[in-house]
């Protein structure tokens, strides 16, 4: 990598030149189609930035948080940061006030840009927040309550941008809490760029032409979507559109509009649409269903792609018929799923990765994509496993900085040696394709690809007096559209007062009023779906931390 591509501000004035006029990220809206061009990018991320620099006196390293949906506005926002050599900290806007205002305390930011959907929530968050001076609307200007818009900010476009070292933190991206309070994984500029380097090599195998539509249905906080569905996708001049809406219907709308090629998504949204296409088939006629049965059984001996989209031309027409296929990441994919869309001529490239490693670790690619195997370690990536645990640990140049502000806990994951450790169990085919087999972590993986730490759960059910003990982790369901996904399960033992004093049914109907009055401080997508009540006292080490493992035994 020459010393030119590690400098950001180049790279980035190199792009909008190249570029132009091709769009580059676009969304639709109630008026129609809002898109921007490579330059019109370019203009408004110089303009915001100009205006931090030269009016509000931003400092080079200074934070500036964004909350907001996914939208163009999202990407000129995290440009302007750069540009002003500030820190980005992208925000979940589906995380309650409680816990914004505790990762909001721990990086302390200057600015913070919202959408004009979370105004009140950012005023709000300001009242609570010293550091935070400056609030500006992503939207066009209409009832912004006083507030300035990015698009009124004053026509200047020359300021002196601010170079960063190659080391310097480029983003922090906060994680749930292994202790009950948020992990932020800092992402410096270096870990970015090889993260651009190492995707840009493996997806010349899965998509050869600098001309491709990706269809985006990530929020950008995640930062799978951060590096590869923004990042990497810019710098090699795709058009990126984004969906305010989930729902296939939708989706199929604008992948038939705008004929899109190309998708990163997660397991669950797979699992969806897979089911919508079953549902359709199973609602036609029954010589039609009779034909798609018949092609399916046939296509299994077929390895071209480009003869099963023939087979298969009404459902790739309803794909816009310039769908080629999507990655697939942010939890395990089910195998069945995977098969069912390379049956019908899609290909689907099962990837890993973890947020300390920025976050891609590896993707399966055209020459040897295995579905059930989550691919080759990237080029700049070296993967081994720990020889008493059989734990995945990688070293290489995307593994982040640390935590932010928390030197302890990044000494836990990264070694002396500079190896990150996954808390993965994996192993390694003949050919080197990794397979994760199991988890060390306690982490809760959900069927979104949602991550939760049931650290950061019990911590917050433990506020309450009634209960002795809690213990949390997740329990695998065996059955029905979520078969081999995890739910939250909460186990809890009652304060002793409680034992005594009510029957069974009227404890049990406290306790779970109380979890239910306790998670409300936590996400919806966190808050346990199912609570078991013991008497018994949980099984305990003899240095007194739960047996986690066999709680969930227990139950």
């Amino acid at each position: 990598m020459s010393e030119r591509q590690k400098n950001v501000l180049s790279l980035l004035e190199e792009k909008t030149n190249k570029y132009l006029d091709r769009v580059a990220l676009g969304m639709t809206t109630y008026m129609g189609w809002k898109e921007f061009t490579y330059r019109g990018l370019g203009l408004l991320s110089r303009k915001l930035a100009s205006y931090l620099i030269d009016e509000v006196k931003v400092q080079k390293g200074d934070k500036l948080t964004i909350l907001s949906e996914s939208k163009p506005e999202y990407g000129a926002c995290v440009f302007a940061s750069i540009l002003a050599g500030m820190t980005t900290v992208p925000l979940d806007i589906k995380l309650t006030r409680y816990e914004l205002t505790s990762i909001l305390t721990d990086c302390e930011p200057t600015v913070m840009l919202v959408s004009q959907k979370y105004i009140d929530t950012a005023k709000e968050l300001q009242k609570n927040i010293p550091s935070i001076k400056h609030i500006l609307v992503m939207d066009e200007p209409s009832y912004n309550l006083n507030l300035p818009s990015i698009y009124e900010l004053p026509e200047n476009y020359e300021a002196k941008w601010r170079k960063r070292s190659s080391k310097a933190t480029a983003f922090i991206i906060y994680t749930s809490g292994t202790t009950g309070s948020p992990k932020g994984v800092e992402i410096t500029f270096k870990n970015m760029f090889a993260q651009l380097d190492d995707l840009s090599y493996a997806l010349s195998s899965i998509l050869p032409n600098d001309r491709c539509t990706i269809l985006s249905i990530l929020p950008m906080n995640h930062l799978f979507e951060m590096t590869v569905g923004f990042s990497t996708f810019l710098n090699l001049g795709f058009s990126v559109y984004y969906s305010q809406s989930l729902k296939p219907k939708d989706i199929l709308t604008i992948m038939r509009e705008k004929q899109v090629n190309f998708m990163i998504v997660v397991p669950a949204f797979l699992k969806l649409l897979k089911t919508t296409i079953e549902t359709e088939l199973n609602n036609s006629s029954p010589t039609e269903l009779a034909k798609f049965k018949t092609a399916y059984h046939l296509a299994k001996f077929i390895p071209s792609a480009r003869i099963k989209k023939i087979i298969f031309k009404k459902i790739h027409s309803k794909f816009g018929g310039h769908f080629i296929g999507c990655i697939s990441g942010g939890a395990p994919l089910d195998v069945e799923v995977g098969k069912f869309f390379e049956r019908i001529g899609l290909k689907i490239y099962q990837g890993y990765g973890l947020s300390e490693a920025s976050p891609v670790v590896s993707v399966n690619i055209n020459k040897r994509n295995i579905i059930s195997s989550v691919g080759h370690p990237l080029k700049s990536f070296s993967a081994k496993l720990a020889p008493n645990t059989g734990e995945l640990i990688v070293k290489g140049p995307a593994v982040m900085k640390g935590y932010h502000n928390q030197p302890d806990l990044t000494k836990e994951v990264i070694d002396e040696d500079g190896w990150l450790h996954t808390g993965d169990i994996a192993r390694f085919d003949k050919d080197g394709h990794i397979y994760i087999t199991g988890r060390i972590k306690n982490m809760i993986v959900l069927s979104g690809g949602k991550k939760v730490f049931p650290e950061e759960v019990e911590a917050t059910l433990e506020k309450s007096p009634y209960f002795k003990e809690v213990c949390v982790f997740g329990h695998t369901k065996t059955f029905g559209n979520k078969d081999g996904t995890e739910e939250i399960t909460a186990v809890i033992v009652p304060a002793d007062q409680l034992i005594k004093q009510y029957d069974d049914d009227n404890l049990e109907k406290l306790i779970k009023d109380e979890v239910k009055i306790l998670s409300r401080q936590l996400t919806p997508y966190k808050r346990p779906v199912n609570i078991v009540i013991s008497k018994t006292a949980l099984p305990r080490t003899a240095t007194r931390k739960v047996k986690r493992k066999e709680v969930k035994q227990l139950v």
